[in-house]
This record gives C-alpha cells, sequence and structure tokens, in this order.
C-alpha cells in the first residue's frame, strides 16, 4: 500500500503496518463510539507509535552521499564484490537500511548498512553477478528501511549511472604438455624441505604425494602444490583480431585467456598479453591490465584463421 511517492523517495505501509493501521481505526471507532477514556488512551499511544516509526525510518535515510563504486577484478558470470562508498553524516546513527544496486544485465544481492560510521565514510560490499564481459551501466542505488518497528517503509533513490568494466570469465586452460614452450626448466623440491607457496595444474611426472586435493575439487582437474625452489618464467598472451570473427568462439577464446592470466596470478608468475589488431599492436603487462584488455577486445575478422590465440 504506497501512501506518497515522488521521484527520490517512496513511503508504503508493510503487512505489519497494515495490521496495525486496521486496528488502530477500530480502537478509534470504539473509542468515539463508548467513550472510553481507556480506549482513548489506547488509540493515542498506538497513533503515536505509528507516526515515530513513520519519522524515526525517513530520518535514517537522510545524511548518505554516495562516494563511489569500486569494481574491483568483475568477472563474466562469476560472483564477485562491488565496494560502494558513503559519506554518512549520521555519526553513529542507526541506519538499518537495505542496499539495491540496478545493474544491467546482471544481478546484484542486497547489501545491508546497520549503522552510522563515525569517521564520517562508511564501506558496504555488495555481491554482483554480470552476465556479460565488456561495460555495465549502473542505473541507481536503492534505499530501504523498515526501522525501527517494520510498520512503515521508505525508500530512497539515488541516481548513479556510472560504468563498470567487466572482466571475461576465467576459463580454466588446459594443462599445457611437458615442454610447454615459455615454462623453462622447474626444479623437482623433494618432499618436506620447503613449504608450498601456491599450486598449477598437474603435469606428467608430477609426484602424487604433491596433489592439492582442495584445488583439485574446485577445478575438476589434478592440480598439485608448488615450492619456494621452482622458479617459472612468466607467461606471454598473444591475441590476433584478425583472425575472429564476432561470436561465441572469439568469447571462448577470450575466457581461456582469462583463464590463463588467472592461473598465472595463482602461480604467482607474470603476464603479458600482445592485442594484435588491424590498426596497431597494444601490448600490456600485469594481471589486471591483460583482464582490462581482453575485457575490451573486439573481433575483427572473418575467424577463417585457426590459432589466433596461444600462450607462450
Amino acid at each position: 500500500m504506497r501512501l506518497w511517492s515522488d521521484r527520490r523517495l517512496r513511503l508504503s505501509l508493510t503487512g505489519l503496518g497494515v495490521q496495525c493501521l486496521l486496528v488502530l481505526l477500530a480502537v478509534g471507532a470504539f473509542s468515539v463510539n463508548t467513550g472510553n477514556n481507556l480506549l482513548y488512551l489506547v488509540f493515542s499511544l498506538m497513533l503515536g507509535l505509528f507516526l515515530v516509526s513513520g519519522v524515526l525510518s525517513r530520518r535514517a535515510l537522510q545524511g548518505l552521499t554516495v562516494l563511489g563504486l569500486e569494481e574491483g577484478n568483475l568477472f563474466a558470470r562469476v560472483r564477485g564484490g562491488l565496494r560502494l562508498r558513503l559519506q554518512d553524516g549520521g555519526r553513529g546513527r542507526l541506519r538499518g537500511l537495505e542496499l539495491h544496486l540496478s545493474l544491467d544485465d546482471g544481478q546484484v544481492e542486497p547489501g545491508f548498512l546497520g549503522r552510522a560510521a563515525r569517521t564520517g565514510e562508511t564501506l558496504v560490499v555488495l555481491h554482483a553477478r554480470p552476465g556479460h564481459r565488456g561495460w555495465a551501466r549502473v542505473r541507481r542505488l536503492e534505499l530501504r528501511t523498515r526501522f525501527p518497528f517494520g510498520l512503515v517503509e521508505k525508500a530512497r533513490f539515488i541516481d548513479l549511472d556510472q560504468e563498470l568494466l567487466v572482466l571475461p570469465h576465467p576459463r580454466t586452460p588446459p594443462a599445457p604438455p611437458a615442454g610447454w614452450r615459455g615454462e623453462g626448466h622447474r626444479t623437482v623440491a623433494q618432499e618436506g624441505t620447503s613449504s608450498p607457496e601456491g599450486a598449477r595444474p598437474w603435469r606428467e611426472g608430477d609426484p602424487p604425494g604433491r596433489v592439492h586435493w582442495k584445488r583439485t575439487a574446485q577445478r575438476n582437474q589434478l592440480w598439485v602444490r608448488t615450492f619456494q625452489e621452482e622458479r617459472p618464467q612468466g607467461l606471454h598472451l598473444r591475441l590476433d583480431l584478425s583472425a575472429w570473427a564476432p561470436g561465441r568462439p572469439f568469447e571462448r577464446e577470450l575466457e581461456r585467456l582469462s583463464g590463463a592470466v588467472l592461473q598465472a596470478r595463482l602461480q604467482k608468475r607474470e603476464v603479458s598479453l600482445e592485442v594484435h589488431g588491424s590498426m596497431a599492436v597494444r601490448a600490456v603487462r600485469g594481471h589486471t591490465p591483460c583482464w582490462r584488455a581482453l575485457a575490451l577486445a573486439q573481433a575483427e575478422g572473418s575467424g577463417d584463421r585457426p590459432g589466433a590465440g596461444n600462450l607462450r
């Protein structure tokens, strides 16, 4: 039941509020017909409770300003975090707010803000799951509250109109064969002589005692622990845009390269990427710059030539 609304603020009754209002009207009618002072007192108390609920819930929405929205590394079809920074002038005020963020081609789980920060800046992490790579627009932020009694719900809308860059889905690449170019020689550490520092996909010749069972269960393929003695060389990726046409095969290639970047990051390896386009060649270095370059890549060819992307 909506009582009053404008473009930025909405006031509505909850189910409990509707029941309270009906009881309030019934008590008021009985008090008028019977002239019972006790019923008048009950009517006044219920009306005061109803009004206090509306005033405090509206006050909980005041004094909040959006400072910024940070996407971090947000991957397509993967649950990731959005860091929402709010300027809070409440200085410890109780809020009880639900935060709802509208994202084009994606879903964002509601967040919760219980109390205002005394420092003046509040951080709320919202979990989002975008549908596709590329730019995604955040339309608005909705703040809802039923504080303090759950009788009246107020909602305030804040227009954001901000774009977030969604990275390609990190598809796990197949385990490379022994002697894969660019890997370099690896020394095999003896069991118990060094502490493990990471994990990588299983290769032929790896001892069974080094299987990383938790990572194996997560990835549905064998992974082994890496040790401090192992010093993998950097990974170099190459993508030829003129060899791919827009479509699902090109997206799967981007996902494969994105998964290779993620694997290199887990192994604490350096990674670089060359993107060959019709106009120029772009080279980037680092995990996040490589992901962002893949997210913005657009196919330029007919897709007749195979092997457009490779790892070295």
